[in-house]
């Protein structure tokens, strides 16, 4: 196996891991009661285009301190597995008020020395009122190695009534005179009715470097839920040739449960960008996302997910799947459950077949509830 191949993997992989669990992970709060649990995963290409991987996981929480860690290896070009991208976060709660969060990321130098490849830091305040408070960084190294700040976050949420809640998050980013810039804005609001039904909007706007800020795109929708199952539509809208507001996408989303208890979960996209024609004003449905979850009588879970798209090269043919995932979660002795992670991908001959095998074992106590697929209600 060449080591161009295991470069290529492992930044694959360094990106998936980094970008998502920063995003994930961080978001957890600390749970009030003790559990801790470990986890193992075999990971591997049944075509052999990505070199194999294997993961473990430890969750320990003690004393108002919640510690995760994963340590993943790859095959090597002798075909040995050997560590290149270890997870490191340590959540602490510092009173009754304030959690503060570091998160590092370590990988391998040519030398197979472990060097540190990105930290976040979040401390996140709880006011009496309401308010919330989060500051975040992040840091990378520099030509010497030595960290430095090269993304800060400052998020304030509140309620700003009955039902109402809005956030604001400014991104600033370092300047030329070694000070800290604000380019991005972020403002959320989302308003809870009566009836259930939630409206949310988010807008970001953008700093043209002068001192002003220009709106570059507006999510806004609604969420609805009922004794038969969830609904969901969001919009997105950016400035056309014209500085005006116009809709460029809008995705549907519907969860139905059956009294036997499947759930089923259908995403559309419709987008004015189609794959492989002319861009014109129209929405037109480009992707289909179906989702079903079943519970088996022995207590395994089985959830399964099919991706349909538009055929660049045939635009007009309409949808055909592309994706299909097997998720499936079995119990086992001692408490510990067993899952298996199948990916597949349309191969040339137009016929689906595995690219991705994940092979898993965890004593975690919710391991089971990881692959539920609820409409979440926070917008994004």
């Amino acid at each position: 196996m060449g080591f161009g191949r295991f470069r290529k993997s492992y930044w694959l992989l360094f990106v998936a891991v980094v970008f998502g669990l920063a995003q994930v992970v961080l978001a957890q709060d600390i749970p009030g009661n003790n559990s801790n649990w470990t986890a193992s995963s075999q990971q591997q290409d049944p075509r052999g285009v990505v070199n194999p991987t294997r993961s473990r996981e430890s969750h320990i929480e003690a004393d108002g301190r919640v510690i995760d860690k994963k340590s993943v290896e790859a095959l090597g070009p002798d075909g040995q597995y050997v560590p290149y991208l270890d997870t490191e976060q340590e959540s602490l709660r510092i009173n009754s008020t304030t959690v503060r969060t570091i998160q590092r990321t370590f990988g391998r130098g040519s030398d197979g020395q472990r060097m540190l490849l990105r930290e976040r830091q979040e401390e996140s305040r709880t006011l009496p009122d309401g308010e919330q408070k989060v500051v975040r960084e992040i840091s990378n190294p520099d030509a010497n190695g030595t960290m430095q700040v090269v993304q800060r976050e400052v998020q304030d949420s509140r309620q700003a009534g009955p039902g109402v809640r809005e956030v604001k998050t400014t991104v600033l980013t370092p300047d030329v005179n070694g000070g800290f810039t604000p380019t991005v804005q972020i403002e959320e609001s989302q308003k809870q009715s009566n009836d259930g039904t939630v409206e949310f909007k988010k807008s970001t706007l953008l700093s043209d470097g002068a001192g002003h800020w220009q709106l570059g795109e507006v999510r806004e929708g609604s969420q609805r839920g009922n004794d038969q199952g969830q609904s969901k539509e969001e919009r997105l809208l950016r400035p056309d040739s014209n500085g005006n507001l116009a809709i460029v996408e809008r995705t549907v989303s519907k969860q139905t449960e059956s009294g036997s208890g499947e759930k089923r979960d259908t995403v559309e996209t419709y987008s004015t960008n189609v794959p492989g024609a002319a861009g014109n004003d129209d929405l037109q449905l480009v992707r289909r996302a179906t989702t079903v979850r079943r519970n088996g009588a022995a207590g395994e879970q089985a959830t399964t997910q099919q991706i349909e798209r538009r055929n660049p090269g045939a635009p007009h043919d309409g949808l055909n799947v592309t994706d299909a995932t097997i998720d499936i979660v079995r119990p086992g002795g001692n408490g510990v459950a067993e899952r298996q992670n199948t990916i597949l991908t349309r191969d040339s001959a137009g016929r689906l077949s595995g690219v991705w095998i994940d092979l898993g074992k965890t004593d975690n106590p919710s391991a089971a509830i990881q692959v539920d697929t609820r409409i979440s209600a926070k917008p994004h």
